[in-house]
């Protein structure tokens, strides 16, 4: 298979180790419900391959304010002033904490990509806009390519300049909508009218076809056939 396309799930749907003899990559999700403690993620690392990519999606804590239904899973305990200025990406204490701990998460697994996926409720106003600005200009970047998925009504205009000014890869749907940094692939795929979704293989050569020449790609898959989809397209992409 190409090195530069990474193909896996989101989330482990089987044995860590018996998944890495199948597929290459796998999006990390409990970085983002409570992060795991990190000599959980240092085993993980160790039970796979060294070319196999781990990439980790940010705490909620960062994108998701406290009234997400996703606070459920959160086991921290936070104080009312905590609840108040989580998520959003808000310039606070708490989203600054919440990104030191993906990174020590990102290090700790080795990752190369830190995915930020908003919530649809994160809309285009430019308080948002001043925020997610500012903590993209502000923190530790490394060698980490940085991913951001915005969902709603966004325009693309703006998030075209958001990706080039601050070096972002826009995530899609390939099916839903088009990416603005073609260039720099980064494709989450949730079923065509829903989860309960298997994609056909003509719709796996279009979505190969979607794949710049020679630069790093990631296809994750996130439908109820997810590990099956994933290695049919890792098959046809293989030559």
């Amino acid at each position: 298979m190409k090195s530069d396309v990474k193909i896996g799930t989101c989330g482990f749907r089987t044995n860590k180790t018996e998944y890495a003899q199948l597929l290459s990559s796998v999006e990390v999700q409990q970085t983002f419900y409570q992060p795991p403690q990190i000599a959980t993620l240092e085993r993980w690392r160790e039970a796979v391959p060294p070319e196999f990519e781990f990439t980790v999606k940010a705490w909620q804590l960062i994108t998701h304010e406290a009234k997400s239904p996703t606070y459920k899973r959160l086991k921290k305990k936070l104080s009312e002033t905590e609840r108040e200025e989580a998520g959003r990406f808000q310039p606070t204490a708490i989203v600054k904490e919440a990104w030191e701990t993906t990174l020590v998460c990102a290090k700790a697994l080795r990752a190369k990509t830190i995915l930020f996926q908003c919530p649809a409720s994160f809309k285009p106003y430019q308080e948002n806009i001043s925020n997610l600005e500012q903590f993209f200009s502000g923190i530790e970047r490394k060698e980490f390519n940085f991913v951001w998925e915005p969902r709603g009504d966004w325009d693309e205009n703006i998030v075209k300049r958001i990706c080039e000014e601050y070096n972002l890869w826009h995530v899609v749907d390939p099916f839903a909508a088009q990416t603005v940094t073609p260039e720099k692939c980064y494709y989450r795929l949730h079923g065509r009218g829903g989860w309960r979704y298997e994609y056909e293989a003509d719709e796996l050569e279009d979505l190969a076809a979607l794949l710049p020449k020679n630069k790093l790609s990631y296809i994750f898959f996130n439908n109820i056939r997810m590990t099956e989809d994933a290695v049919k397209f890792q098959e046809m992409v293989k030559n």
